[in-house]
């Protein structure tokens, strides 16, 4: 049976922001029951105001936020879990609280400069972000393009390579076509013509034939000259001295 995998907790994180409580508790309870995700508990002076994105394994809130608004203050606590980046995840969170104050806004108001002072430090924190993705996008483009530019030289240089072998290879071509003309030459030599350019030499040369000198002079193989001296003996035409 296969362990079961443990959930990474998530880190709890929140912040404060001084409000005033215009109307009354129940109003915001009432403005904000049209909404079918979030849960809402009241107390005297206070509404809890929960939203579960997501529960682990166990069913408890895994990715989730609570906003307690109360007659002097909101508190806002919230998770992230290890899948989400920090900085977006508390930018979610002021958007969504955003959304909530706008609905609430004839009973309650936040301190405006609190709310902009959070607003731009998490701005700050994405733009912080976005420039340390474009630096490490910029640092592996430069590496990208070098290693092109390295593929490129490379592959020139196999260019060069493959154009000199080529080269070679219709020399080689030319010169075995040359060979292939030349052993076909020979072969076309009669064996009568062969027998008396053999007995020829033997009469010049006093008796005696030197055979890698008569096939270098002939240009025939030196095995088809054996093979001519030896019907040579065997029909009598020449007699073998030891």
């Amino acid at each position: 049976m296969p362990e079961a995998t443990e959930t990474k907790k998530p880190v709890i994180d929140g912040f404060k922001i001084k409000g005033k409580l215009k109307g009354k508790i129940s109003n915001i309870v009432s403005a904000l029951q049209s909404i079918t995700f979030i849960e809402i508990a009241q107390e005297k002076n206070a509404v809890n105001i929960a939203y579960v994105e997501s529960r682990d394994i166990n069913k408890n809130p895994y990715l989730f936020s609570i906003i307690k608004i109360k007659e002097d203050e909101v508190e806002v606590i919230y998770s992230i879990t290890p899948e989400i980046s920090p900085t977006k995840r508390r930018m979610d969170i002021i958007r969504y609280l955003l959304n909530i104050l706008s609905l609430i806004g004839d009973d309650y108001e936040v301190d405006s400069k609190v709310l902009l002072q959070i607003i731009d430090e998490a701005l700050k924190k994405v733009t912080q972000s976005i420039s340390l993705d474009y630096s490490k996008l910029y640092t592996e483009y430069d590496a990208l393009k070098k290693e092109v530019a390295d593929l490129k030289k490379k592959n020139e240089r196999l260019t060069q390579q493959v154009d000199a072998l080529t080269s070679q290879n219709y020399e080689l071509k030319s010169e075995n076509d040359q060979l292939k003309i030349r052993v076909e030459q020979l072969e076309k030599m009669s064996e009568e013509a062969l027998k008396v350019k053999v007995q020829n030499w033997i009469i010049e040369h006093n008796g005696t034939i030197n055979l890698p000198e008569f096939c270098k002079t002939h240009n025939v193989p030196e095995s088809r000259v054996e093979e001519i001296l030896n019907q040579l003996v065997s029909e009598g035409y020449l007699v073998a001295v030891d």
